[in-house]
């Protein structure tokens, strides 16, 4: 039994922050619903190549990005532009703890699928609202994607080589970072929510903005900026308040060095053959290397390139100095401590045999993620859910699946 198997999760997102959230909860053991347009089902579905293969080599109809983020789940086509369709949505919020939906502002009002309507029938339900700019402001009625956002809230501004090196500019997060981290926040947020009704018994409007998580996880880099009012710029792999932490050339390629205080500084020094870095005034402390990086990278570099990346990092980690490879996703999935921790897992899937998945991150002593459901097929689960949830039997199902409600 999960932590959160006692649970219904009633999921009207798609694409990538909304189901993000919903496949944690799916993970932690929840009942997760993702209800999906008949015929086609959740955008991402068809994002591709790459396509899950078969077992004689070909595409199925499955894309890769749909399968990250949708295990554990089970997949209810409804049309809920209908009335029936909308009775169905209600029926099955009214016996859930949790509904998330990442539709414009007002969306769903006109199908009465919005938080009111749904609180009317189900006050303890839990509703997590996940939207480009949040439910208030100037552009709260704008749609909003992840790259979009990565520029607008700021993110890209600050990666990217420098101004001045070759191939500088702003440059995007090689993944959707901002859904992913709205998908963390929403979770945390829905759970502040479960324990807000174990003590009191009301739900409550959770509103969700991809700009907003966005400036959050700026860190470091906002404060750096709120403090002097001098906004960041652009420092490739550089980081802007410790050096060095950065990559490095290395005899067969390149490796990244962190190091994280003085002390570091001069075990580094030592095993470059440079012990007079550390003593040196321009760089003895962190503060004096910051404001001496121009001086003190261009030496590093000329030491790094001596030796192999297999050498700096065996010779660095030795001396207690973090540093490591930088891994292409083969080279990650084979390493010994990837491995050791299980971060790649294998369901059973009906089209494929089988289907590759990333492991949940999430470690608990008592109630471990378990992998019971492959990503589903769009609308495996119709008949099976509206059976169980709401009682219905197969003519019934029949009849609003020959109405095109299903």
């Amino acid at each position: 039994m999960g932590a959160l198997s006692h649970l219904r999760v009633l999921d009207l997102s798609r694409v990538l922050a909304g189901p993000w959230s919903g496949q944690i909860l799916a993970d932690l053991g929840a009942d997760v619903i993702k209800v999906e347009r008949p015929g086609s089902g959740d955008d991402t579905r068809s994002w591709g190549p790459p396509f899950l293969k078969g077992a004689e080599g070909e595409n199925t109809s499955e894309a890769a990005y749909y399968l990250s983020a949708n295990r554990n789940k089970r997949s209810v086509t409804i049309d809920f532009t209908q009335p029936e369709g909308q009775r169905l949505v209600r029926e099955l919020a009214a016996k859930s703890d949790i509904v998330i939906e990442n539709f414009k502002v007002g969306g769903l009002a006109a199908y009465g699928l919005d938080y009111p309507s749904l609180k009317a029938i189900n006050p303890k339900l839990i509703y997590c609202s996940i939207t480009g700019f949040g439910q208030t402001g100037p552009y709260a009625k704008r749609a909003g994607y992840d790259f979009m956002i990565q520029g607008l809230g700021g993110l890209m501004s600050l990666t990217g080589r420098p101004d001045g090196e070759e191939g500088a500019g702003p440059v995007k997060v090689g993944v959707a970072l901002t859904d992913i981290l709205t998908g963390l926040y929403s979770t945390v947020a829905i759970l502040a929510a479960l324990a807000y009704r174990d003590q009191h018994g009301v739900g409550q409007h959770i509103d969700m903005a991809l700009l907003d998580v966005q400036v959050a996880c700026l860190a470091n880099q906002a404060m750096n900026y709120l403090t002097t009012g001098n906004p960041p710029r652009r420092l490739g792999n550089a980081h802007p308040n410790i050096v060095p932490y950065q990559d490095f050339p290395t005899a067969d390629g390149d490796f990244i060095l962190t190091v994280g205080n003085d002390g570091q500084f001069r075990k580094f020094a030592e095993v470059a053959g440079q012990p007079q870095w550390a003593d040196d005034p321009r760089f003895a402390t962190n503060k004096q290397r910051v404001a001496n990086r121009a001086e003190l990278i261009p030496l590093i570099r000329q030491a790094t390139v001596f030796k192999t990346t297999a050498e700096w990092v065996g010779q660095l980690e030795a001396a207690g100095v973090p540093c490591g490879p930088i891994n292409d996703l083969a080279q990650m999935f084979q390493d010994p401590q990837v491995l050791a921790r299980g971060l790649a897992v294998t369901m059973p899937h009906v089209l494929a045999g089988s289907v590759p998945q990333v492991a949940s991150p999430i470690r608990l002593s008592e109630t471990p993620v378990e992998y019971r459901q492959a990503p589903p097929l769009l609308g495996e689960h119709t008949e099976a859910v509206l059976g169980d949830v709401l009682g219905l039997d197969a003519d019934a199902v029949g009849r609003l699946r020959n109405a095109g409600v299903l």
